[in-house]
């Protein structure tokens, strides 16, 4: 049930940490993957790991801002099985921390403008390519920070709400074309959280607020992705699962 053999993948923002996981992962699962970030020498790099390990995977330039960009990239993933896309994996971020009284219009609308808006662009160039006989998924990234909120990132938080609220609306719509939306609220120990875990003070109030006490691998978050992928999750949309060590209980 969790086999991904003969369906084709596309990740954002898989140059490294969790995007690259999942890459390698859903290639390990039988996928063939298109893994596409904005610094093509690390798409490229992971891309090189997958077909070294055995797997099937080409590597593209994307900003997942760009919709000429994003219908190129989503109809190279297709071209990996034939023409049709299965699986959208929505993850490209990034973050610009800074307490609310100095966080500029700019930073407000950068971050917004990746999470939500590159969901939207990839999401919806991709949409034409995806299978709609009950293996279409999109599966979106977002945080604990959308649900609960967080200090220092109400650009980041606002995002990442936003992805939960355009999730949960496409799981609606799509289910006509037997396509699922799920999210994934992931903690790791990645470049997007190094501002956290390089900052003592900042890392011990993190720690203490997950039950697990300690932070995840890339490659333990992986995983959710292969189920929400596979048919193992065939009847589950619009669903946000945190995989955070318990912060969000």
């Amino acid at each position: 049930m969790f086999t991904l053999t003969g369906r084709s993948a596309l990740v954002t923002g898989a140059g490294s940490g969790i995007g690259a996981a999942v890459a390698k992962a859903f290639a390990t699962a039988g996928a063939a993957v298109l893994v596409t970030d904005l610094d093509k020498d690390s798409a490229a790099a992971v891309a090189d790991a997958i077909v070294s390990a055995g797997g099937r995977a080409e590597s593209a330039v994307l900003d997942v801002r760009d919709a000429e960009q994003a219908a190129r990239a989503a109809g190279q993933a297709a071209d990996l099985t034939g023409g049709t896309l299965h699986i959208v994996v929505n993850n490209a971020g990034v973050i610009a921390p800074a307490m609310f009284p100095k966080l500029t219009a700019e930073q407000f609308q950068l971050v917004l403008t990746v999470h939500v808006g590159g969901t939207f662009t990839v999401s919806q160039a991709a949409l034409p390519y995806l299978a709609t006989d009950g293996t279409g998924r999109i599966i979106n990234v977002t945080s604990a920070a959308g649900l609960v909120g967080t200090i220092g990132q109400a650009n980041y938080g606002a995002a990442k709400a936003g992805v939960v609220g355009l999730t949960k609306s496409l799981a609606r719509e799509l289910a006509r074309k037997q396509i699922t939306v799920n999210a994934v609220a992931p903690l790791a120990a990645t470049a997007m959280t190094e501002n956290i875990r390089g900052n003592e003070k900042l890392a011990d109030l993190t720690l203490a607020r997950i039950p697990l006490g300690r932070w995840a691998e890339p490659d333990e978050i992986a995983a959710t992705f292969v189920f929400f992928a596979s048919d193992a999750a065939s009847y589950i949309t619009g669903q946000v699962l945190p995989v955070d060590g318990g912060t969000v209980i």
